[in-house]
């Protein structure tokens, strides 16, 4: 299955069967932010897919909203909790042992912002799957790393999901 084939077959689920519309986002944000799988998953193309479905359909925003910095925040917290964990051992599960230059620049990413780069890193894809790991394998305080975590989530997942569904809402009356 292609990555388009695989974006608007979920886009298309969900259109269909709208309930599913916020546990849908839940697993794609938590799979975007998830250390390992969020080089396998177009995330943000379903993300914004469906935010557009939310401006021409009836589906409620907020608990879009909701399940998409619930299920991007938890997958920070668990790659998080990974590097906590695991520390430099974390580096030799795939894709990072086949790619340490990703560990590098996300380890020097993190150093040079601290815990701006949980909130910074959300933000770009090859950061996004790295920052939290490292920030768990360099020991950064748990409650700093969720403050950055949760509020980043918050605002990601606002940034891919309004602005379709608003533009599309005001158009389309």
């Amino acid at each position: 299955m292609s990555l388009s084939s695989l974006i608007d077959t979920t886009i298309a689920f969900a259109s269909t069967h709208a309930a599913w519309a916020s546990p849908i986002v839940f697993l794609v944000a938590f799979a975007e932010s998830f250390a390992f799988l969020s080089l396998l998953v177009p995330g943000w193309a379903i993300l914004i897919g469906i935010g557009a479905l939310i401006g021409a359909s009836e589906i409620a925003f907020w608990p879009v909203w909701a399940a998409a910095a619930a299920g991007a925040a938890l997958g920070d917290w668990i790659s998080y909790w990974a590097g906590y964990y695991f520390k430099d051992r974390a580096l030799t599960v795939w894709p990072l042992s086949r790619h340490p230059e990703m560990a590098k620049r996300g380890q020097a990413f993190f150093e040079r912002f601290g815990v701006w780069s949980i909130a910074i890193g959300r933000f770009f894809g090859p950061l996004r799957a790295v920052v939290p790991l490292i920030a768990g394998i360099f020991g950064m305080p748990q409650l700093y790393f969720q403050l950055a975590n949760v509020g980043s989530a918050m605002v990601w997942a606002f940034i891919l999901l309004a602005p379709t569904a608003a533009v599309l809402r005001h158009f389309m009356g």
